[in-house]
């Protein structure tokens, strides 16, 4: 065979399908696009998945899930990748340099996939329930690290209100309240009656200077 004798497969290549040359192809005239309309104009076309106005079909569809946008860099590693490894005490670093995971991946996650029959130690990244039995079950251990959660400058401020309001709310419950020694009604009673009454003398002179009515 030579290269002058390669061509495509047979029906893999068609024709270019001219169209608005005459009426005897069936393609002319309106060249396909039917009489009027905004599809019928040059420049006619729309956005992709426009309904005319009407709620496309891609928002009426419900969402669901979401796209974890650390993916790429958590890896999976099986059980039997655990097996081919020489190591005993297993981390991320260690598969890295064996070039299980990628250099670039920031964890890693074994899963419950393949056989372990030896002894190995997994140190710092996430293991599933189902591996972390078959590797107890093989004699070896699992030991997680803690991910300490970075928080923003939001959340420290609201933290540190939260935390000045409780202070404030303990200080006051700790203050002794003074309490005010009650009055005796009695003594207050006759004081008012005293500084109210009259002297008798002065009643009976102004009765005295009124005239007798006749």
């Amino acid at each position: 065979m030579r290269l002058n004798d390669l061509k495509p497969a047979p029906g893999s290549k068609s024709a270019r399908h001219r169209v608005g040359r005459g009426i005897g192809s069936g393609w002319g005239k309106t060249a396909g696009r039917g009489h009027k309309g905004q599809k019928a104009r040059a420049g006619g076309f729309h956005k992709v998945g426009f309904e005319g106005g009407q709620m496309p079909l891609h928002r009426r569809l419900p969402k669901r899930g979401f796209t974890s946008m650390s993916r790429r860099y958590v890896e999976v590693v099986r059980l039997h990748e655990l097996q081919k490894l020489g190591a005993d005490e297993i981390d991320l670093m260690v598969l890295k340099q064996a070039g299980v995971v990628s250099a670039l991946a920031l964890d890693a996650r074994v899963i419950n996939s393949g056989q372990l029959s030896r002894k190995v130690a997994v140190r710092g990244i996430g293991v599933t329930r189902g591996a972390k039995a078959a590797i107890e079950a093989a004699g070896g251990s699992v030991a997680t690290v803690a991910v300490e959660k970075k928080v923003g400058k939001k959340q420290a401020r609201l933290d540190e209100r939260r935390k000045a309001r409780a202070a404030a709310i303990a200080a006051i419950g700790q203050a002794p309240v003074e309490k005010k020694a009650p009055a005796d009604k009695k003594a207050s009673a006759e004081k008012k009656a005293a500084a109210g009454a009259k002297p008798a003398g002065q009643a009976a002179a102004k009765k005295a200077d009124k005239p007798a009515s006749k």
